[in-house]
Order: structure tokens, then C-alpha cells, then sequence
């Protein structure tokens, strides 16, 4: 069992200002994996404050990047050494198979962490710029005090997407870990102070919604950085609007998978639905959810996707060959239970799930399931239900193909699957939504990650990411200036 009863604000392990605590308790089993301390807004008060005295003394304040590349480095290779314990950690909190864990939790975070380092030794944070009346030294500095506040589902990933530009910037972080996976984010605290990050550079505070309101309506914060449903990115933007603090809201997701007519259906549908559709028990937000498929070849698909869908390992996410885990807890259970039924009452044909699974009575379990004949207008096409659940919905030509995709309240991500890549590279310059795949799905760790419409605002990852937690300032010279620039 992990158990910490203390918060890691300012470089220390300190007693927290209340006593309530949260409870970890493995989704898969129900048995108890840890517990840590519930953060009170007296936390974040004491949090934020250690963050902005981090920016303004001590030895962060004019540190050269080089200096925080080499911390940065170093806790890489602290994650890389404690992969294992990270991995089996989220995967006892989260119900993650162990597998996904290794690569889609921990080894993506080890990958955005490693990317941001290198950026770190290489971007201009100084340059001059010619100017018709003379030269301008334009300079990018710290957003200042960044909030990040994480989900349950991806969380030490998720963490990173955030952690890692503000050392690159930097910047100095409060985070606010989900009541339901506290325990990784004090593992990064441990590595982040054996690396070296200063007292105040990390701050964690695991804390509801009331107290992560606080936090984000918070005079001493500067920026804050959300991945969360896209209600709460809704009130978190508003608050950041009427207060002009900075905010990147990475939010929900409808995503389309489109087959084309030329694609090969017998190759697809293995990679696609157990990797893209229904990856971390269906709770990611990039999830390709809606698989469209060209009626001349609709029932071949539908056939594929259950057959694929009915043949997935369904068990202990402990176990490197389970490919479906437990949601994370009864309420989502619950969710994704009631999306089941309103597809039912809609119409849509149920052709595998739609149940719990046999055996499997301790855990939040859902069976892999698929809905074919579906109207894009239907609710389980519409809304994003965080499960295990696919629609299969058919088009007439790509131009219907293309419309389907873009009917959607959600930009977030998508993908083609086809046999002519320039194809398929027309239909993703035409489906609106920030990161497309021709014949597979990933984020490339150096470009922008981030959403269209209700997905969200703002970017993570590549040079873009890094420039969300950095501000632009000016400072024009003389006409004969050569200032020397400093990183």
C-alpha cells in the first residue's frame, strides 16, 4: 500500500491544514491501494505562495536553460528508473491495462519529458529582430505561476504535458492531481526533489473541485492548465476571461475513424478498435469512437468490429495480455451504462456488450461494446461517453464521410484508414479537429496537440506548447546596439 500524509509544497513534506484524506481503492478489485491528504484552499494559499517565491529568490529566478535542461534530464532518467513501480502504481489506481500503462502512461510521459529537455537547449528565449529604427531584443519569459490540473484517466502523462514546458519556461507549478490518483504525482514530487527542481519549482496538492476552484480564481496564479471534461473547461475559461489569466483547456472528444473504400478492412480493424477506440478501457479523450465505414463495404466492417470487439481480453489490468480493464469507479460504470441504454432506446443495434462481464463481479467492468446502424444525430454519436463503446456508422462517399466527421460539437482528434495515402491526406486538411492520423493514431511529441471547438483552447506539446508558458516582451535598442543575448 502507498500512503503519504503529507503535501510536497515548497521543497518539504508538510502536514496539511486539514485532516479529511482521500482513498484509493483499485477499480479492478476494490481492494486498497493508498490513501493520501485532501489539500484545503489554506494548501493552495501556502502552495502558491511557495511557487511565486520560487520565481522571485533563490536559484530559479535567473538559472540559464542549460542548467534546467540538465535538472530536466535528470528526472527523465529518474522516471526511466522507476518505470516499473510508476506502471504498476497507475495501473492499481486508474485500472489501466499493465501494458498501456508502460507505454501510453508512464513511457509517454518519460518521451514528452525527453522532448522538452532537447527544446530546452535549443530555443531561442533571446533574439534580435532588425527594425526600421533600430533593433529590438525580444525576449520570452516565464508565464509566472502556473495551476495544473489533471484527470484521473492519463494522469502522470497528462502531468507531464504541463510539468515539463513550465521547467522548460522557466515557470513554477501548483498541481492539483484528481482525488482518485493522487499517489503518482507524490512519486514525481519524490524524483522531481531528488533531481534537484528547486523548493517551490513543484507543489502537490491532490483537492476536490471546490478547493481546485480556489486555485484557479487565485490572484498569485498566473496561468492555468487544464485537461478535463469540457463543462468544467467551460467555468475554469470564464473565470481565466473575466481575471485575463492566461489558460490552455485541453477538453473533450467525439472522434471519427473513417474507412475508406480501398482500405484493408482484415488490417484496420485489429490495430484500430482495441489500440484507438476502446485504448484505456475507452476513457481518453482521443478516442476514435466513431468508426465511419462506405455502405458498399458497411456490413464487412460491422462485421470486423464486432468480431474484434468480442475477442478482446477482457480482465486484471494487472496482466500484460488483458486489453480491457475496469472503469475507474461505479459512477462512470454507471455512465457509460446509461449511454447503453439510450442507444438502445434510439434504435442503434447492439452487435456485441452492452453488459458486464461474467466472472468479473469485484471491479467496474464493462463488456466491449458496439452499436452499428447509427445516425450521427443520435446521443451516442453526439456525446462523449468515456467507456468502451463504439459507434459504427455508415457513409455514402467521402465528401458524406468528411461531413459525418465534422458534425460534431468536438474537434479533438481523428483518423483515415485507406490505401492511397494522398488520399487520405485530403480528407484529414478537411476534417476540423487538432490532430489527425492517415492509417493509425499518435501524438507527435514535437507538434501541437489540442482541440477545435469544444475540445478546448490552446496547444500542448512541440515548440507551440512550450510558447503557451512563456510571454513575449520587447526591448528596442539603439540604432547600434549588439546586446548579448542570454538563455
Amino acid at each position: 500500500m502507498t500512503t503519504y500524509d503529507r503535501l510536497y509544497i515548497g521543497g518539504e513534506w508538510v502536514e496539511p491544514a486539514g485532516t479529511d484524506t482521500f482513498t484509493v481503492n483499485n477499480p479492478a478489485t476494490g481492494e486498497l491501494v493508498g490513501t493520501s491528504p485532501e489539500g484545503t484552499d489554506a494548501d493552495m494559499d501556502r502552495a502558491v505562495e511557495a511557487a511565486r517565491s520560487a520565481l522571485t529568490a533563490g536559484p530559479w529566478v535567473d538559472m540559464p536553460a542549460a542548467d534546467r535542461q540538465a535538472i530536466m534530464r535528470k528526472l527523465h532518467d529518474l522516471i526511466v528508473e522507476r518505470s516499473d513501480d510508476l506502471a504498476n502504481l497507475i495501473t492499481a489506481e486508474v485500472g489501466a491495462p499493465l501494458l498501456f500503462s508502460h507505454f501510453g502512461q508512464v513511457g509517454a510521459a518519460g518521451f514528452v519529458l525527453d522532448y522538452f529537455t532537447n527544446l530546452t537547449g535549443e530555443y531561442a528565449f533571446e533574439e534580435v529582430r532588425p527594425d526600421m529604427l533600430g533593433p529590438a531584443l525580444v525576449r520570452r519569459e516565464p508565464v509566472g505561476v502556473v495551476a495544473g490540473i489533471v484527470p484521473w484517466n492519463v494522469p502522470l502523462f497528462i502531468t507531464m504535458l504541463k510539468f515539463a514546458p513550465t521547467l522548460a519556461s522557466g515557470s513554477a507549478m501548483v498541481l492539483k492531481p484528481a482525488p482518485e490518483t493522487p499517489l503518482d504525482a507524490f512519486i514525481l514530487a519524490e524524483l522531481a526533489h531528488e533531481a534537484g527542481v528547486p523548493a517551490g519549482v513543484l507543489n502537490v496538492v491532490p483537492a476536490g473541485r471546490e478547493t481546485g476552484e480556489h486555485l484557479v480564481r487565485h490572484p498569485g496564479v498566473d496561468k492555468v492548465s487544464f485537461t478535463g471534461s469540457t463543462a468544467a473547461g467551460r467555468a475554469i475559461g470564464a473565470i481565466c476571461g473575466e481575471q485575463l489569466k492566461r489558460c490552455t483547456l485541453e477538453l473533450g472528444g467525439k472522434s471519427a475513424a473513417i474507412i475508406l473504400d480501398d482500405a484493408d478492412i482484415a488490417t484496420v480493424v485489429p490495430e484500430l478498435v482495441p489500440n484507438y477506440s476502446m485504448m484505456n478501457n475507452g476513457q481518453a479523450c482521443v478516442a476514435q469512437t466513431r468508426i465511419l465505414a462506405p455502405r458498399s463495404r458497411y456490413d464487412e466492417v460491422v462485421d470486423a468490429v464486432t468480431t474484434v470487439a468480442a475477442d478482446m481480453t477482457v480482465g486484471d489490468p494487472a496482466s500484460f495480455d488483458t486489453q480491457l480493464g475496469p472503469l475507474i469507479a461505479e459512477r462512470q460504470r454507471e455512465r457509460v451504462e446509461g449511454y447503453i441504454n439510450i442507444g438502445k432506446d434510439e434504435g442503434a443495434r447492439l452487435t456485441t456488450g452492452g453488459g458486464r462481464p461474467a466472472g468479473l463481479d469485484d471491479g467496474f467492468f464493462v463488456e466491449p461494446t458496439v452499436f452499428v446502424d447509427v445516425d450521427n444525430k443520435m446521443r451516442i454519436a453526439q456525446e462523449e461517453i468515456f467507456g468502451p463503446v463504439v459507434c459504427v456508422i455508415p457513409f455514402e462517399d467521402r465528401d458524406e464521410a468528411i461531413r459525418i466527421a465534422n458534425d460534431s460539437d468536438y474537434g479533438l482528434s481523428g483518423s483515415v484508414w485507406c490505401g492511397d495515402v494522398d488520399e487520405g491526406v485530403d480528407v484529414a486538411r478537411a476534417v476540423r479537429t487538432g490532430t489527425y492520423a492517415v492509417n493509425g493514431y499518435g501524438m507527435a511529441w514535437s507538434a501541437p496537440f489540442g482541440g477545435f471547438k469544444s475540445s478546448g483552447v490552446g496547444r500542448e506539446l512541440g515548440p507551440e506548447g512550450l510558447e503557451e508558458y512563456l510571454e513575449s516582451k520587447t526591448i528596442n535598442l539603439p540604432a547600434d546596439a549588439e546586446p548579448t543575448l542570454k538563455y
